[in-house]
């Protein structure tokens, strides 16, 4: 994940080295943790004053970001601070992404439980882990490789089997697994890549930063061929690179 809201959060990003341990909940998620803080109740609090107190109401995505072991997304130097309001550094000039921005963009995906969703940018693996978490089949690229391979290890340890990683450059989507119920982007292009957009199922919904400096977080809904598009809040993301670069030059 690499985005913030505004001026008053940083660009998100993705993951680096941490220990795991396993077990597997009811969604294939994270049951045992290792001793030490309480983090279940970290997970709480994080959940009441960050994410429903800024107005995200849907249970699935509450339930999730209640559910799934933040603590295990981060280096183990920050992972005492893994619940705080604040994206935190995990390697390569990257960040993983403040939660209520996660939890915002989940909730405005509006998908359900045995819906296929696109994410386009792994990094930490976070975002794929809350959605696999709520039962949503998850098919997620990352363009750094290593990011990308550490990333699946996270998620296939912490038993996030719903959730399918490749590396490589997202721009073209997947179009084996399409069309999709869903799509969330988490770089920030300066224009909607078109193959995304053929991929998008009748009625769906992409989440999508664009911009270059100044970027606003949109909201595309599919309706036959046309695209409504929405802006919800500004943010700022990292910019998407790879091929819509090499489009822009």
């Amino acid at each position: 994940m690499r985005g913030q809201a505004g001026g008053w959060l940083s660009a998100m990003a993705i993951a680096v080295g941490l220990g795991l341990v396993s077990g597997c909940s009811p969604q294939g998620g994270h049951s045992s943790e290792p001793p030490g803080p309480d983090w279940t109740a970290r997970r709480d609090q994080m959940v009441r004053t960050q994410i429903e107190a800024r107005g995200v109401k849907d249970a699935q995505v509450l339930a999730s970001m209640r559910a799934v072991p933040r603590h295990l997304f981060v280096p183990d130097s920050y992972r005492d601070v893994a619940y705080s309001d604040s994206p935190l550094p995990i390697g390569e000039g990257q960040t993983i992404s403040q939660p209520y921005i996660v939890a915002l963009m989940t909730e405005l995906l509006e998908v359900e439980p045995g819906d296929r969703v696109f994410e386009l940018g792994t990094g930490s693996g976070y975002q794929a882990a809350i959605l696999a978490e709520m039962g949503v089949e998850v098919y997620t690229i990352e363009i750094k490789a290593g990011l990308c391979e550490h990333a699946q290890a996270v998620l296939q340890e912490l038993g996030y089997d719903s959730a399918h990683v490749r590396c490589g450059d997202g721009y073209g989507g997947w179009p084996d697994a399409a069309p999709f119920d869903g799509i969330i982007v988490t770089a920030a292009p300066d224009r909607i890549p078109d193959p995304l957009l053929g991929q998008l199922r009748d009625g769906a919904r992409m989440v999508i930063p664009v911009g270059d400096f100044y970027q606003e977080l949109k909201v595309i809904t599919r309706t036959g061929d046309s695209f409504q598009e929405r802006s919800v809040i500004p943010v700022r993301f990292v910019p998407m690179t790879g091929e819509i670069e090499r489009q822009r030059n």
